[in-house]
């Protein structure tokens, strides 16, 4: 608790050393814009000093401004608060120089101390014992300027009165001061508790999206696997039939006379048999066997890159298939949703190859061992993924398809399966020419 507060209290100090170095340079302008204005007030109340004044008044006001061209310098931003603190007293000793030129404590400028002092207590975000330090100068200023007048103190209970005025100015414009900072750090305070809900709300919102997205995933997955697990049944039986048949044809005497009618054989049964490999398939794929897990059932990722080529062979076609593999492709993990990683990637691969017309649209895998755990890789000649898109690829909804084309779940789902693999999916493109994405899993023991 006192490392966060600590770390508030520095965040809150950084942020008002912005907001004073802001206000000292308005103010600044501000009090030149008045301390100039101020020849009106010569011209009514002492006409007679008016050029001499006027000429105090161009000065301060130039003082004032260099005060404020130091702001711009490394320096100066550091120091604001005492270049701040410099350049208030320029006008105060102003006043106080003109009291001492004029009546003394029968000045009517005595007014303008008071005025300023206030000004700093509720315009300036100055601290507290700046302002009271500030106000004391000012009496100090006050002081010797009545007690220097050339003719003196001509009425003591006057001095007295107006100098204990000013006093009473800077205890209560500190006092406004202390209560002011106070506020506005609690409002630094409640702002930063704010963002953090904010932020905090910004990553249960991400996460209830991948639940979402997952939930969708395994309802889809529960579908296929009713619909495979029918199939199974209801295919499995007549397919069987068939290939019995087939292979008591293959053995008649007209079959194996005829290389025409003996080639047709050869490819209905082929065909028969691709039918059995999807039926299966789907089942793998939809289907997880009772304990299995991320890091607990050990499969060949070579049978389930057969498996997910022939399950996505709709949308790859016309798209040329290639492969680089080791011998050993023995690895640690969940076989089913591996497949639907793969079947993601090629789909959207082959997707953007045909929206973007790739002439010889190709898809080439390439497989290897490092440090222990196999590196997948499944890169595209298509039209690339846009920079400002490639960090959000993996964002649960995030899509670049037309609206009903697809949910923008895929590549988020495969990257938290990647993950519990103890894996990372990340995308490499360049735009016009390629994509590939990338991922690991474990070697099985």
């Amino acid at each position: 608790m006192t490392t966060s507060l600590a770390g508030l209290y520095s965040n809150y100090r950084e942020e008002l050393r912005d907001y004073r170095l802001l206000c000292s340079k308005a103010g600044g302008l501000t009090v030149i814009v008045l301390v100039l204005m101020g020849v009106a007030l010569d011209y009514v109340v002492y006409p007679s000093e008016q050029k001499c004044f006027a000429i105090i008044r161009v000065l301060t006001s130039v003082a004032i401004g260099l005060a404020l061209l130091s702001l711009y310098t490394a320096a100066g931003k550091r120091h604001v608060q005492v270049i701040t603190f410099f350049w208030l007293l320029l006008p105060q000793a102003m006043i106080s120089w003109m009291i001492y030129a004029t009546q003394g404590e029968a000045s009517l400028f005595y007014a303008g101390l008071m005025l300023t002092i206030f000004a700093v207590g509720i315009l300036f975000p100055s601290g507290y014992w700046q302002t009271l330090a500030f106000g004391v100068a000012t009496v100090v200023l006050y002081y010797i300027a009545c007690v220097a007048h050339p003719g003196g103190i001509q009425d003591a209970s006057q001095f007295k009165f107006q100098l204990i005025l000013i006093f009473f100015c800077a205890v209560a414009s500190s006092i406004y001061t202390y209560f002011n900072e106070k506020g506005r750090f609690q409002l630094f305070r409640l702002k930063d508790e704010v963002a953090h809900k904010n932020e905090q709300l910004a990553r249960t919102n991400e996460s209830l999206a991948q639940i979402k997205g997952q939930l969708l995933q395994q309802e889809k997955m529960a579908a296929i696997g009713t619909l495979s697990a029918g199939l199974l049944h209801e295919v499995n039986n007549p397919v069987n039939f068939c290939l019995m048949a087939i292979e008591l044809a293959m053995e008649e005497r007209q079959a194996k006379e005829s290389a025409t009618l003996q080639e047709c054989l050869i490819d209905a049964k082929q065909g028969m048999q691709r039918i059995q490999h999807i039926v299966s398939d789907l089942k793998t794929f939809a289907y997880r066997k009772p304990g299995a897990s991320a890091d607990g059932v050990p499969f060949l990722f070579e049978k389930a890159l057969d498996s997910s080529t022939r399950l996505s062979a709709h949308e790859l076609r016309g798209v040329s298939v290639t492969r680089e593999l080791p011998g050993d492709t023995l690895v640690l993990g969940d076989e089913a949703a591996v497949i639907g990683v793969l079947i993601n990637l090629f789909s959207n691969a082959a997707l953007a190859m045909q929206k973007a017309r790739t002439a010889s649209p190709k898809i080439h895998v390439t497989v290897q061992w490092r440090d222990e755990r196999l590196h997948v890789n499944v890169r595209d000649n298509g039209p690339g993924i846009a920079p400002e898109n490639l960090a959000r690829v993996f964002e649960p909804f995030f899509t670049t398809r037309e609206v009903g084309q697809g949910l923008g779940l895929g590549l988020s789902i495969s990257y938290a399966v990647v993950e519990r693999h103890g894996g990372t999916l990340f995308a490499e493109s360049e735009l016009g020419k390629w994509t590939a994405f990338n991922f690991d899993l474990p070697r099985a023991e």
